[in-house]
């Protein structure tokens, strides 16, 4: 059976794995405050070129998103991000149960539009019954978006600017930020992308790490107490080292950018091979997620040889599905998928 069902099926990539044995029975301090972690550290900032940056470990996104939204949102604030994002769609209430509420705007093939979301501040700073209504506090993105699309630099640019006019963060949730990177499509580097945001992370669970995710304030300023607030949340690991070690190795020699451009190369080869068959899709994405819209019957057809990713009711009789490559994805398979695929008819 083929598998394009995600990016993180696959357990770790070796070096990764090398990384985690090479200092095994070597003593460390707990919590993050080992030279491992240390180590990892200088190279994320070096790799974000921001010398002051503070970086934290985390072992999951759910949970990276949860603790930022919880650490720099007061008790009357709200997230405020695409109605398809994930803190409102695929999180399972984490941010509500942390006891802020999600606000919604409308999602442009997964984005924010930055004219909506400043008609929606200025309407809201505008409106005299704004006190008996939850305030945004913090503008959520993710880069790419849950539908394999990326903001522009302009694009970003200018929310950053309208997170500067309202005093609100800008958190970008960077997932699969190494396949953003790695997109022919993408206009930004990853210092750019640092400058332009207040906290963002580097999504280590999809690309290549066996787990973890690396929270980075790149202009230093962590939140109050953020730490107690981790171990609060059941978010900070004893063995702090273990997360250090895997972003240690991951931004060894390129090895994160490399592996986001392997996912990436993959899924536009997979890309043409839908092309090729005559396969329609729901939306252009430029990242390691492609979206098809299947007739039910070919989804069923299909489901005997390949695992992909049910997405959503399409009309009566079509869905749309996800195929996913990652950082392990071999051209073998996507040769095999070829071999295998019927025409779409």
């Amino acid at each position: 059976m083929l598998s394009f069902v995600n990016d993180y099926s696959e357990l770790c990539h070796p070096r990764v794995l090398a990384r985690l044995a090479e200092d095994n029975f070597e003593p460390q301090s707990g919590y993050g405050t080992d030279a491992i972690c240390a180590e990892a550290t200088a190279r994320i900032r070096a790799a974000c070129g921001a010398p002051e940056a503070e970086v934290v470990y985390l072992s999951g996104g759910t949970q990276t998103n949860r603790i930022v939204c919880a650490a720099l949102l007061r008790p009357w604030e709200g997230v405020l991000a695409a109605e398809t994002g994930h803190v409102a769609v695929h999180e399972g209430g984490a941010i509500e149960s942390s006891g802020h509420k999600v606000l919604t705007l409308p999602a442009h093939d997964g984005k924010l539009d930055p004219a909506e979301a400043a008609a929606y501040l200025e309407a809201f700073h505008a409106d005299a019954n704004r006190d008996h209504t939850v305030w945004p506090g913090l503008l959520y993105l993710s880069w790419p978006t849950e539908l394999g699309t990326l903001y522009t630099k302009a694009e970003l640019t200018a929310l950053h600017a309208l997170c500067q006019r309202y005093r609100m963060p800008l958190y970008l949730d960077g997932a699969r930020l190494a396949s953003g990177l790695a997109s022919p499509a993408c206009d930004l580097t990853l210092p750019e992308l640092a400058a332009l945001c207040d906290v963002f992370y580097l999504g280590g669970t999809k690309c290549g790490a066996m787990l973890g995710e690396a929270l980075v304030f790149p202009r230093g300023g962590l939140p109050a107490h953020l730490v107690t607030m981790v171990k609060q949340q059941g978010g900070l690991l004893a063995k702090g080292r273990l997360l250090g070690a895997q972003f240690d190795a991951l931004l060894r020699d390129g090895l994160y950018f490399e592996l986001g451009r392997n996912a990436v190369d993959r899924a536009m080869e997979l890309k043409q091979v839908f092309r090729e068959k005559g396969y329609r899709f729901y939306l252009d994405s430029p990242t390691n997620q492609q979206f098809l819209i299947l007739e039910d019957r070919l989804m069923e057809e299909l489901a005997k040889f390949v695992a992909f990713s049910y997405w959503e009711r399409y009309d009566e009789t079509h869905s749309v599905v996800r195929f996913c490559t990652s950082w392990a994805t071999t051209r073998e398979q996507i040769e095999a998928l070829r071999a295998a695929l019927p025409e779409a008819g």
